[in-house]
């Protein structure tokens, strides 16, 4: 039998591994570590659960005994699709490395861009990140990667489910292209096949276990139950107070909002209950993760955000409150439970428009799945207005509510149509312009808005206006440049009484235009 000490560890790493209370590794770990050491590049698939994070943790801790990592240049990248994943390999690093003094930085959402620039400001050996985030301090200048000597791309098919693909490609032009690369994944679908083979250079491929199979351990079951949400609750409830080997679960949920409302809904009903999904602050995130892991916390509804990398050993049980839509997910979901050889349950909901999901799911793991009550018991299930057009409500492809047309509001009779309203309008408009005009008295008795002005007013302001045309033009374009002449003490009240009575009152001269009919003396000169 194969020891951790015949795999050629260094004796920091031994002594850490012992003092963690393992002595033998499991197949991946044997597979993985002796070519690691070795430098050789690395392709791993293995189910998950099967201690795919230790082998490459080992190594690595191995290989950094020798050198030091200058400020902003890390000497060692590891990247993880989730900040959970991330959070959980540091906690690998410091456990198997506390016998080393390396200084391990962690770039994830959420936390402070100061701290971590203080923190890649002291050098790292070690640097976890998302591709997000350590996109963003590349991009700010705070970090060079040239001296990265080991990459790690971690859940490789969950990278390429929640599209960091192209981030991925982007952070590899910025490594050397002598480094050592490990490149790990439960499943290898051909996209991440093709993924790499441009990043692995001639890799060990190392296969420990069918892709996309599950853990013989696990007890697999599907509960037939309505498609009606409260209808589900309810039966997830029943099921939870049946199981009576259950210390603590988590119950999966497609939807941020499914996990949301879950989550009050068993709160109410007086379970130990927290939430877990990707819209939660990073704070909220790891405090109910932690929760969780020191039993203060008997359920955990979450999304998918926790059914990758995450390692909870004592999990008993797994409820997939809705069937995944991707196969992959169910084998990632379900291996939260039966972890390192434990026993374990997982209870996958089922409705019938569900039939589609759940086979893509036994034909990816190759075997089918008992029913909890049989699978008659899934077409007595109320699925009233699931299947039936035509009637309520029906989702659209984007999974929003519409209305169908049979419950859609009939259109009034005496209603136009869209079309037909502009020409009905202009031909209301014309009958109205060729109709006699019926002008009321009292408009009648009132004047226009013409004659509103006395005629002797007019009258008196025709000769000014005509003096101001035969003003010469030189003169009417000097006089706004001339400067006013000082107000006389009594010019307010002037104006106010001008105000009260009128701009041009019928007692008041016309205002005197230019020099009037005097000319100045000064102006006859050489005439």
């Amino acid at each position: 039998m194969t020891t951790f000490a015949d795999l050629g560890l260094s004796q920091k790493v031994l002594s850490a591994v012992t003092d963690a209370g393992y002595t033998t590794p499991t197949p991946i770990q044997e597979g993985a570590i002796p070519p690691a050491l070795e430098g050789r590049d690395i392709l791993g698939i293995a189910q998950t659960g099967t201690g795919k994070t230790a082998g490459f943790v080992l190594p690595m801790l191995t290989r950094l005994e020798r050198g030091r990592a200058r400020a902003r240049m890390p000497r060692t990248l590891i990247l993880e699709p989730t900040r959970e994943l991330a959070a959980q390999v540091h906690e690998n690093f410091e456990k198997y490395g506390k016998n080393h003094r390396l200084n391990i930085v962690l770039l994830i959402g959420g936390v402070s861009f100061d701290e971590q620039d203080r923190k890649l400001e002291r050098g790292a050996d070690v640097l976890i990140a998302t591709p997000g985030r350590l996109l963003d301090h590349t991009e700010r200048g705070k970090l060079l990667m040239t001296g990265v000597e080991i990459l790690v791309i971690d859940e490789a098919d969950r990278m390429l489910d929640m599209g960091f693909i192209p981030d991925i490609e982007r952070i590899v032009k910025f490594i050397p292209f002598t480094r050592q690369t490990l490149f790990f994944s439960a499943t290898m679908p051909p996209e991440i096949q093709k993924l790499a083979d441009n990043f692995l250079q001639n890799p060990v491929r190392i296969e420990v276990a069918p892709p996309s199979s599950t853990a013989a351990t696990v007890v697999q079951r599907l509960v037939a139950c309505g498609g009606k949400d409260f209808e589900k609750r309810e039966r997830l409830r029943d099921l939870i107070r049946s199981q009576t080997e259950l210390t603590n679960a988590i119950i999966f949920c497609n939807r941020k909002k499914d996990v949301a409302e879950l989550y009050k809904s068993l709160e109410k009903h007086g379970f130990s209950v927290g939430a877990l999904h990707g819209d939660m602050d990073q704070r909220s995130r790891t405090n109910m993760l932690q929760g969780f892991k020191d039993n203060e916390i008997t359920l955990l509804v979450a999304s998918d955000v926790a059914a990758r990398g995450l390692d909870i050993p004592a999990v008993s049980h797994v409820f997939n409150f809705d069937v995944p839509i991707h196969a992959e997910d169910y084998v990632h979901r379900i291996g939260r439970t039966g972890r390192a050889g434990r026993a374990g349950a997982s209870f996958t909901m089922v409705t019938r428009r569900d039939a589609k999901y759940v086979d893509a799911i036994t034909k990816l793991i190759d075997r089918e799945i008992e029913w909890l009550d049989g699978k008659d018991a899934l077409h007595s299930s109320s699925d009233e207005g699931d299947d039936k057009p035509g009637r309520g409500r029906r989702a659209d492809s984007k999974g929003t509510a519409r209305r169908s047309g049979r419950g859609d509001k009939p259109a009034r009779e005496d209603r136009p149509a869209r079309e037909d309203r502009p020409q009905q309008a202009a031909a209301e408009e014309k009958v109205v312009e060729m109709a006699p005009r019926e002008i009321p008295a009292e408009a009648a008795a009132k004047p226009v808005r013409e004659e509103r002005q006395p005629r002797q007013e007019r009258e008196e302001r025709q000769p000014r206006q005509e003096r101001e045309e035969r003003q010469p033009r030189q003169e009417r374009e000097e006089r706004p440049s001339r400067q006013r002449a000082p107000e006389p003490a009594n010019a307010n009240e002037d104006r106010n009484r001008n105000r009260r009575h009128g701009r041009d009152n019928d007692d008041r001269e016309p205002t005197p235009v230019g020099f009037g009919d005097e000319i100045p003396a000064f102006m006859m000169i050489g005439s």
